[in-house]
Parts: C-alpha cells; structure tokens; sequence
C-alpha cells in the first residue's frame, strides 16, 4: 500500500532566487520582547503549513506570486515584527530586533498539475521539499527571518502556497491572523480587518514567580534508561504516514465507549486513540511512565485576557500521564478520561504557573521522553485563507515533527469530512503501529504515496 518518498521528482519545478520581502512603508526601529510562553525552549523551532490552490478562471489575468508578494510587504507595514531578526537577552529572554530586513520569499513554477498531484496534496506530501524550498541559515532561531514563503506556480493555473515560520513569535491562531492581513491586502483593503497586537507582557511571569500546579509536561527527566524504544528513535530513519478517520471510522471507534463516559469531542477520540496505538507499538515497559500533551488555546476562554488581534502563542498543554500497562491493558476510554481530566486543569492560574515556571527553571523544553505531542488544526482557518483565488482544496499542517503530531480535516470527493493525522515513527514501530491501527479500525487508511524516509 505504501511507495517509498525517494523515488525521482515526477516533474519539472524551477525556483527563482530567494529574495527578502520588507515592510512596504517605513516601520518602527525598536526592540520587543517576547512573552514567557514564546520563548521557552519547546517552541524554538520553525513549523510549516501548506496550501494547494485550483485555477480560478476569473483570476486569470493575475499572478498569484505578484499578487501575494505585494500584499505580503503590505501587510509587514502592521506585522513588522516577522521583518526583525531574534535576539537572546539574560536568562535566555528572546527579543525581536524590529529591523526591517524582511521575510524571505521564493517564487517557483511546477511543471504539473493539482490533478497530477493527488492524494499528494494531504499531509504528508512527497514533494514538500520542493515546495517549501530549506533556504540554506534560514531555520536558525537568532538572526535568522522568522518566516520563509514559497509561491509555485502549477501548469494548471492552480498554485501552491507554503510557509514555514520561527514558532516563538506566533502560534497557529496568531499565524491564521497574519495570513489573513495578506488576504485582506491581496484582496484591495488599505488595513487589515483585524489589527495586530503586541501586548507579550500578558504572559509573562509574575514579581515573585511561583510554581502552584505540577507541570508534568516540563517534569524533568529523572530516569531515561527506558526499557522500550522510545529514547532510541532515530530523526534520520523514520517512517512518515497519514492516516485517514472518515464518519465510518469514528462512528466505529465511538462504538467501543461506554455511555457512562458522557460527551466527547472527536479530537478527544483520535488523540487518545492514536496515543494507545502509539505506546502499544513502542512495547515499553509496563512500568514506564508515558504521557498525551494536548495544546489548548487560550483565546476566547474567560478570564484569560487574550485580547482580539494578539497573535502571540497563547497555550498551555496539560500532560495527560500514565504507566504503559495502564495505557495498553485498559481500552480506549481509559485513555479519554486522562485526556479530559488533564484538559480541565487548563485554568488561569494553571497558565500563570507555566508562566512563572518558564523564568525559574530557564525556560525549559518539554519533557521528551514518552511524551506524544497532539495538537488539534482542524478549526485553525488554514482551509478559509482566500487570496482572491477562493479556498484551497487542502490547507493546513505539513507533516509530524518527530513526537509531534496534528490533526487536521479535508473534504473528500463524496462530501465527507476526513480527519487526516500524520505520524512518524521508526520503520519497525510503525509496522506494529499500523497492524494495531487496522485491528481496532479496519476501515482506517494509511496514504500510501506519502511512506518515506526522510
């Protein structure tokens, strides 16, 4: 069912040279300091997102590279921030030099078509790499831009738009916002419809800092002689599949929950679902501790005090913990219940504890050993982002970052919405993965085109 990733491009694509795209009018010279959620260790990475344009033939006489370019330093005018490069103050405060130097751009053209790409759209493309060009410096932290976006250009008149972003200036939400700035610049309006806001003092630590809630998603690791092979993965040998949940599949795997767990969200499901099926494939140890970290917006929760137009991360993500045998031997609701009950320690004093937490242990990562990382896209907007072009057919995350995982949604060919979450383990792992997979949910499909070691 599945092909290997590292089969020769199946067609033609040329990138012009990366060019740096400023803000379109002068902007601030000064030095912003980012929250003490933004800078912690476990976010300083770039992430990606893709999204796959048909041809409109009302845009015909539009070029989506020109047209995007223009709005892009447009929109920097408010966002001028993502145009500044990333310095480290004392006790590893980032803050971002607003230096106007740009984001980088590159401008492609695919000799292929969205028809010729198919299932190749979905997480995780082949062909990523090629539309999402790694500009030699450009993932550094310091000193490096805070967003690289590629526009290809498909024989179709359809085109592809990706991006990768530093993580410490924005999360999901906060990138949604920007993106939409664009749209609205592309789109003929003066300003965006939703302002930018700064305000990354909302979320830092208290005079004095204190630690009130136990954090296991920052435990530190006291024990990492695991008897399974979760500490043995290898980043440059790992299997990289999406697996596929329609109506059908979730309807089968709701079927296996009691009536007395109550009201669950479908993310709630999956999450849980794909971390015992995960942990099973691992075979640890019984006795090994594992956990779930699901990331839990702040916005629009009360109390919270995230105004409209900030666009900084605003999450926390309470660690569902638990031994192996617990996790493996119990069924899939046991798993829910952790996940629910980690989900309400999600409180404002929770959040100014991590807060706190962050500027007294140095700004920490997260525990890495047995921790699988879920974070729901499904609702982030990444499928509304209309350049004038209309909606992409798939818009989302790109692909699972080694214990990373997101779920996201498309719609197939009969109108269904599809849960889509893509995965990466190692190649022995993920056999056993699959096989548990299919023994739950038989109809669960893995892509086969999107198998590769990367």
């Amino acid at each position: 069912m599945a092909s290997s990733g590292s089969s020769p491009l199946p067609f033609a694509i040329k990138r012009h040279e990366p060019e740096f795209i400023r803000p379109a009018n002068p902007t601030p010279r000064e030095v912003k300091q980012l929250s003490d959620i933004d800078d912690q260790e476990g976010l300083r990475f770039h992430v990606s997102a893709v999204m796959f344009y048909p041809n409109n033939p009302l845009m015909k006489e539009k070029d989506p590279v020109k047209v995007i370019r223009e709005a892009l330093g447009k929109a920097l005018v408010y966002y001028y921030p993502f145009a500044g490069r990333l310095i480290e103050g004392d006790n590893r405060k980032l803050m971002v030099e607003c230096t106007g130097e740009g984001v980088l751009f590159i401008e492609a053209d695919a000799d292929t078509t969205l028809e010729n790409l198919g299932d190749a759209i979905l997480p995780m493309c082949p062909y990523l790499e090629e539309f999402l060009y790694d500009v030699p410096g450009s993932r550094g932290i310091l000193g490096s831009p805070l967003i690289l976006i590629q526009v290809t250009r498909l024989r179709c008149g359809g085109f592809i738009f990706s991006l990768s972003a530093n993580h410490t200036m924005c999360d999901a939400p906060g990138m949604i916002q920007f993106l939409n700035a664009i749209c609205n610049m592309a789109q003929g309006l003066s300003r965006p419809s939703v302002l930018p806001i700064w305000r990354r003092e909302l979320l830092n630590a208290r005079n004095p800092p204190r630690i009130t809630h136990m954090h296991y998603e920052y435990e530190e690791e006291i024990n990492t002689n695991c008897k399974g092979t979760l500490m043995a993965m290898d980043k440059n040998n790992l299997v990289h599949l999406s697996f596929f949940f329609g109506p059908k599949e979730i309807r089968e795997l709701r079927n296996k929950l009691s009536t007395s767990l109550g009201d669950c969200t479908t993310f709630e499901v999956l999450a849980a679902y794909v971390w015992r099926c995960r942990t099973i494939a691992f075979a640890v140890d019984p006795d090994e501790v594992v956990r779930l970290s699901c990331f839990i917006n702040m916005r629009g929760k009360s109390g919270f005090g995230v105004p409209s137009g900030y666009y900084g991360n605003a999450f926390a993500c309470p660690s569902s913990i638990t031994k192996a045998g617990m996790l493996c031997t119990n069924p899939l609701e046991y798993a829910i219940r952790l996940l629910k009950k980690a989900k309400m320690e999600m409180s404002i004093e929770y959040v100014k504890s991590v807060v706190d937490l962050m500027v007294i242990k140095g700004r920490p990562s997260f525990t890495q050993p047995g921790n699988y990382f879920v974070t729901d896209l499904r609702r982030a907007g990444f499928d509304e982002i209309d350049f004038g072009w209309g909606k992409p057919v798939y818009g989302g995350g790109a692909k699972a970052i080694f214990n990373m995982s997101f779920c996201g949604q498309f719609r197939n060919s009969k109108g269904e919405e599809v849960n889509v979450i893509p995965i990466c383990l190692p190649p022995s792992v993920m056999e056993r993965f699959e096989h548990e997979v299919n023994r739950m949910t038989k109809e669960v499909k893995a892509v086969g085109n999107i198998k590769s070691m990367l």
